[in-house]
């Protein structure tokens, strides 16, 4: 099992370019199972989670094609059943179960795995499609769909959901009649998938708000479009700037995806300017404390709050952070205080006490977002650290040591 080791101490200095966005290219690739023909998309990150997309893919009869640039033929479908073995890995494999049953009428797909950072129940995905017009049963851990053809509904989510919204905006797309979404997200990973599905020639209105309509049309043709860059890797890349009183340039990035972040991070002391193409991050290295509560886009995101942990852990003072989106997201605490932190958790709050030095020490990563906390401590922490479990974070983070290395850090990979 590969793992990560860190030689902390080395301020960051110069330019680290972000990848394609995870969380919008899974759905994206995804909606090609809606269309017949060869869809070509642009800024696909490498990462375990797309390349496990691919094979699901595949296992559909799906020609699937290059890298980056990736093109994808769902012209025949040969099976609509996504298995344990795929699915496991990966929550976002729900995501093939709207445009399956909408395109073939039917679906049978594992329910999912990934990180385990709080329940995140499917029965949001589950209830939509019933409420469309599919049958469906739970047997033998499977979720298995079937309609003739979807109809159009009006579905308010309990919650915000970001792959409930994507899931059911791709199956409204060729379900007969109007769907509307309420309390739909409003996370600019829904709407690159908005805009690709009307590429493809599907009639939806108000992505980005928290209402979206969706006219369903008969068949959807073959698109080209582009991957937005990932928000919460130039998030961390921002962190990390700060954490070690770097002056990165974060190129790339899409700056007005990050409002609630850079405001945020101003408040810590980083000075952050817009520049051609991205950001600059100029940290400081005295770190002001500031207290963070995570909401859905377009507030402070989930995704970040292990990152800003990290950087919290060297604050000049006591900071409250505030997790309200998942149950379950404080695994990285106790890693965290085994390289010299101060936290008490208490309930859905993480009360961070700022300390002077953080040492190096052997530490697991628990999830994908916990492993990149890990990677930033490391990188102000004395002596070594090391890492385990480093596949949470290739789930993510495209090449993540190379940018880092490149940027002046002192960080490697042993492979195991």
């Amino acid at each position: 099992m590969d793992k990560i080791i860190i030689h902390g101490g080395k301020r960051l200095e110069g330019d680290v370019r972000i990848s394609g966005a995870k969380n919008a290219a899974l759905p994206v690739i995804t909606s090609s199972l809606l269309t017949d023909g060869w869809n070509t998309f642009h800024n696909v990150p490498d990462l375990a989670d797309v390349r496990t997309i691919k094979r699901l893919l595949t296992g559909f009869g799906v020609k699937v094609e290059g890298g980056k640039t990736l093109r994808i033929n769902a012209g025949e479908i040969t099976s609509c059943e996504a298995p344990y073995d795929l699915v496991r890995t990966m929550r976002a494999s729900i995501l093939v179960l709207g445009s399956l049953v909408a395109r073939m009428g039917r679906a049978r797909v594992s329910l999912p795995g990934g990180c385990a950072i709080g329940a995140r129940p499917v029965n949001l995905h589950l209830k939509a499609l019933q409420a469309m017009g599919a049958e469906i049963d739970l047997k033998d851990g499977y979720v298995e769909a079937r309609a003739s053809r979807l109809k159009g509904a009006t579905i308010c989510f309990d919650i915000s959901t970001v792959t409930g919204t994507e899931n059911i905006m791709m199956a409204a797309s060729l379900a007969e009649g109007a769907t509307v979404l309420e309390n739909a997200a409003r996370e600019p990973e829904v709407v690159n998938l908005a805009d690709v599905l009307k590429g493809m020639g599907a009639k939806i209105s108000g992505a980005g708000t928290d209402v979206i309509k969706i006219e369903g049309v008969e068949t959807l043709r073959p698109v080209e479009a582009d991957i937005i860059p990932d928000r919460i890797e130039a998030g961390t890349y921002m962190i990390a700037a700060g954490l070690t009183g770097g002056d990165v340039n974060i190129l790339g990035c899409r700056p007005d995806h990050l409002d609630a972040v850079t405001t945020k991070l101003k408040e810590t002391g980083m000075k952050i300017t817009p520049i051609d193409g991205g950001l600059r991050v100029v940290g400081n290295r005295s770190i002001t404390s500031v207290d963070v509560k995570t909401l859905p886009y377009p507030g402070f995101p989930t995704d970040l709050q292990a990152q800003i942990m990290a950087l919290m852990s060297m604050g000049g003072r006591s900071s409250i952070i505030k997790e309200t989106v998942f149950e379950n997201r404080f695994m990285h605490v106790n890693e965290l205080i085994r390289m010299g932190a101060d936290i008490t958790v208490d309930g859905n709050s993480a009360i961070v006490r700022g300390v002077s030095t953080l040492r190096g020490a052997p530490v697991m990563a628990t999830d994908l977002r916990a492993s990149a906390s890990l990677i930033l401590a490391g990188l102000v922490a004395e002596g070594t650290t090391e890492i385990s479990r480093v596949y949470h974070m290739d789930r993510g983070y495209e090449h993540i040591e190379e940018k880092f290395s490149f940027l002046g850090a002192d960080i490697g990979r042993i492979k195991g």
